[in-house]
């Protein structure tokens, strides 16, 4: 075979050049498959997803946030840059590893991995208990709890190389586990005081070229957020503070003026081309509010000469981050219409607590959402029929086309903006005496008040809600003919105005307002155009 291919190659002297030129081709294909990308956008997960924390596995790169009372639990999103991130699963997904009905619901996930096995720990936080679950692919399935023999909030798991378990969690106390059973196997100690921040919170533990680091948050998630960082010959300590505190911090001088505000719970690793890079929380400020909840950021990292993490930028970030990048992998676009077909909702729609499943159908009616109202009252404490997703953009449109013709006055179904039970805004179907009413209604603490009520045709109808960073705009469009309800600010569904660590989401629902309802509501399909990136 060869001496004939190098007989071919002296005869026809062409074949050596395109021999040559696909050989080029071919190395600098790969070459640049390699190569280094340049600037991404922050925020790279938006909306609702605060408390990150991220972990590496060959080329493959894993989050988790927080999910508070939203049901199924801690979303896992996967990334092969780092920058583009993809909803696989979730990490609590059953009511067996989840119980809404007790607690205030999950706060501060972490995601480790060790010798072929994923942990996430977090905790149901007023139930005063830890928990991790388990899997051998992220995308689930996860394993029922494994209850930790320790109290406290923020949990974080670390794999030493002696096959030593340490749990550490806000305060900084840590003990060591077993980790198959979660019982504690050591006195509980506080490693570090912090340098001086209320709440200090969020650690993880690092080993990294023989040194312990200690990585925390402090002064509260709100706008005096920080991130600071100790290390150690020995994971129990004692532990020296980086003279450089806080490594990354909005609250300064330098950033008051950056929309981005709240930086801190931070996650950092180091990436498969050797880079290091630090996920954290933080939000869209509009002027003294925000509304669509903490969101993933994430910025590079470099190490001082005496072995001290530095931030970008002295320890800021940007909405527009010009630095280089992994080689950029983005996953196909998702649609932005929801047409409802198929057997199973899309990952991104959530529940409001652990879901009653019958009130929820596919197949009642083929390419339609069917939602049967609950007797509890929207909006309640209780377990009322919802599904909605984040509102991942402050610029954004979305809108539903819904079939609802109810038999008696308590019964409403329609689109809402949803921050929590002290504050929505809602755009529904009603039936008053032998008429059918579209109704927009603002829901802000003890106040609940009717902007608009217009009789509509017997007809389907489309419910329009449009947004920017000051205002939402309701509509409603029946045949060719669209109708303004009204407009409203988004400050007064913004976490300053109503408390809380969550964010808005656009919704269906359909409710009895207190009484029992027979009268489903269909859905023919769901439009989300977000338009900040």
């Amino acid at each position: 075979m060869y001496p004939q291919m190098k007989l071919q190659i002296i005869k026809k002297p062409a074949s050596l050049f395109i021999l040559f030129f696909f050989s080029f081709a071919f190395l600098l294909c790969a070459t640049l498959s390699n190569a280094q990308s340049f600037g991404y956008t922050n925020p790279i997960i938006s909306g609702m997803n605060p408390d990150p924390s991220i972990c590496r596995v060959g080329e493959d790169y894993y989050t988790v946030t927080s999910t508070f009372l939203w049901f199924p639990g801690v979303p896992v999103y996967h990334s092969k840059d780092l920058v583009n991130w993809e909803l696989i699963g979730y990490s609590l997904s059953r009511k067996s590893q989840l119980d809404l009905s007790k607690g205030s619901g999950i706060y501060a996930p972490v995601i480790r991995y060790n010798k072929g096995t994923f942990y996430m720990i977090t905790t149901n936080r007023r139930n005063g208990e830890n928990f991790f679950v388990t899997a051998t692919n992220p995308a689930g399935p996860w394993s029922d709890p494994i209850w930790v023999e320790m109290e406290g909030i923020d949990p974080s798991l670390f794999f030493d190389d002696d096959g030593k378990v340490y749990f550490t969690c806000a305060g900084n106390n840590q003990c060591e586990i077993d980790i198959k059973t979660g019982k504690r196997l050591s006195e509980i100690k506080c490693i570090w005081g912090g340098t001086g921040g209320r709440y200090p919170e969020g650690p993880h533990l690092y080993k990294i070229n023989g040194y312990y680091y200690l990585l925390i948050s402090e002064g509260g998630t709100e706008y005096g957020h920080f991130i600071s960082i100790a290390r150690s010959n020995n994971p129990w300590g004692p532990f020296e503070s980086n003279p450089n505190n806080p490594i990354l911090t909005h609250r300064n001088r330098n950033a008051q003026s950056n929309p981005i505000q709240g930086t801190g719970h931070a996650d950092m690793l180091q990436a498969h081309d050797g880079s290091w890079w630090m996920v954290f929380l933080a939000f869209r400020a509009n002027g003294t509010h925000h509304h669509i909840g903490r969101e993933t950021y994430l910025v590079p990292l470099s190490w001082s000469s005496n072995g001290w993490p530095l931030v970008y930028n002295g320890g800021t970030a940007d909405l527009k981050m010009n630095v280089a990048t992994l080689p950029q992998k983005p996953f196909a676009k998702a649609p932005e219409k929801d047409e409802f077909e198929g057997n199973q909702l899309d990952l991104k729609w959530n529940y409001s607590k652990n879901p009653d499943v019958t009130a929820y159908s596919l197949s009642d009616r083929k390419g339609w959402l069917r939602l049967k109202p609950a007797t509890e009252t929207f909006g309640g404490n209780g377990f009322f029929t919802f599904i909605g997703q984040r509102q991942t953009d402050l610029n954004f449109k979305a809108s539903v086309q819904i079939d609802f013709n109810p038999v008696s006055e308590n019964e409403e179904a329609g689109l809402t903006v949803y921050h929590r039970p002290e504050g929505h805004y809602d755009v529904f179907i009603q039936r008053q005496k032998a008429k059918r009413f579209i109704v927009l209604r603002y829901k802000l603490g003890s106040i609940t008040h009717e902007e608009k009520r217009l009789e509509l045709k017997e007809d389907l109808v489309q419910i329009v809600i449009s947004g920017n960073k000051d205002m939402y705009t309701f509509e409603c469009v029946q045949g060719t003919e669209t109708l303004l309800l009204g407009k409203v600010e988004t400050k007064f569904i913004s976490s300053e105005t109503l408390g809380g660590f969550v964010g808005a989401y656009i919704g269906l629902y359909a409710t009895g307002n207190g009484k029992k309802s027979t009268t489903p509501a269909d859905f023919n399909w769901f439009s989300y155009k977000g338009e900040d990136k």
